[in-house]
């Protein structure tokens, strides 16, 4: 008859043990009394029927075995890895990694089913201190390890806003131009999510200087899109954030960088967002303002086609070309048709025959 589950009986030389536990059998749940204990091993009858042979008995031991595998499957850490706080406390500093043990290594090294690694879970469950200790011991290959989701600890990160342990990720000369399953980078998170500080510690060192031949292995790429055609400008500007904005701008992004579905500028975004100050920090900082999309539309086409006066007025007095067609063959003024307003800042001070201006010389 099978063991009770939560542990067996054991055969000693004198006899069968049961203080703790007591077997299934009513024959061994006599033995497992006081009295049994003391029965003289020579008059011990010979085993019964009921009880299985003890050849048997160790069959019974590998079901036990494969409950504590089974909790590995399952997403459990490793055996291990309570032992990693000793070795990360403040009085004793982290050993080396050529002092690792092999258990500490395959702690250290432990993926999970999502695919994520030590440093990975250490971030998502806000335990930066675990995080630093595991980057200061593992290779740089491990720490640009991509889980299911195709995000790297660096991801993490900087969306859970962890800035000591993106530093510390930077300092240990990851790659900040993995891309996650969106497409995204770290950079394109810290824009989206507005961490202003963490993007500063990717962007640490991106400027290059004048007369630099190569950039360094890993160059932050500030054009890079992610898969919905967007680099950083654009997510920063869609957010109205002037200051990553600026940041970026001072780190080399393009300013007239074109989205990748219909090619507009941060400037056409700006003003589709009715953000005046996007768009006069923009024109300031040298966008240029006939820019055109794929189809042909200026900024001043959307600010027109948008019944957006203010903006519109910003533009033109910026020196918006007011007879750029677009694919539509329509010009600013065209699209302003109707509207007094729009139309008192788009004066028709070109002469036009069958539509089309007409230059006139001295």
């Amino acid at each position: 008859m099978a063991r009770a589950a939560g542990g067996g009986c054991r055969k000693e030389a004198a006899g069968w043990e049961g203080d703790e536990g007591q077997c299934d059998s009513g024959i061994e749940s006599l033995r497992s009394l006081p009295g049994g204990r003391e029965a003289p091993a020579g008059v011990e009858p010979p085993v019964p029927a009921e009880e299985p042979p003890a050849e048997e008995r160790p069959a019974e031991e590998p079901p036990a075995e494969e409950r504590l595998d089974s909790s590995y499957g399952s997403g459990a850490l490793p055996e291990a890895l309570p032992r990693l706080p000793a070795a990360c406390g403040a009085e004793e500093p982290p050993p080396p990694a050529e002092g690792l043990s092999r258990r500490q290594l395959e702690a250290l090294t432990f993926v999970s089913e999502d695919g994520d690694t030590l440093v990975h879970l250490a971030i998502i469950h806000c335990v930066p201190d675990v995080a630093l200790c595991c980057i200061a011991q593992l290779p740089r290959e491990v720490l640009e390890i991509q889980n299911d989701l195709f995000q790297t600890p660096l991801h993490l990160a900087v969306y859970l806003e962890q800035p000591s342990v993106v530093e510390a990720l930077m300092h240990k000369g990851v790659n900040p131009g993995l891309q996650d399953r969106n497409g995204n980078t770290p950079l394109h998170l810290a824009c989206e999510q507005q961490r202003l500080y963490c993007a500063q510690q990717l962007l640490q060192g991106t400027a290059l200087p004048q007369g630099t031949a190569e950039p360094p292995e890993h160059h932050q790429d500030l054009q890079l899109q992610n898969w919905q055609g967007l680099a950083c400008l654009h997510i920063s500007t869609l957010k109205g954030n002037i200051q990553m904005m600026s940041l970026l701008l001072q780190s080399g992004a393009n300013i007239d960088v074109q989205e990748g579905t219909s090619g507009k500028t941060p400037l056409h975004l700006a003003v589709e967002c009715h953000n005046r100050r996007a768009v006069q920090f923009l024109l300031h900082n040298g966008a240029y303002v006939d820019a055109q999309m794929y189809n042909g539309c200026t900024p001043l086409h959307l600010a027109v086609g948008r019944r957006d006066t203010a903006i519109a007025a910003i533009l033109s007095h910026s020196g918006a070309d007011t007879l750029l067609r677009n694919m539509e063959n329509e010009t600013a003024q065209d699209l302003a048709d109707g509207n007094d307003d729009l139309l008192a800042l788009l004066p028709f001070d070109d002469l036009k025959i069958s539509g089309k201006p007409v230059v006139c010389s001295e």
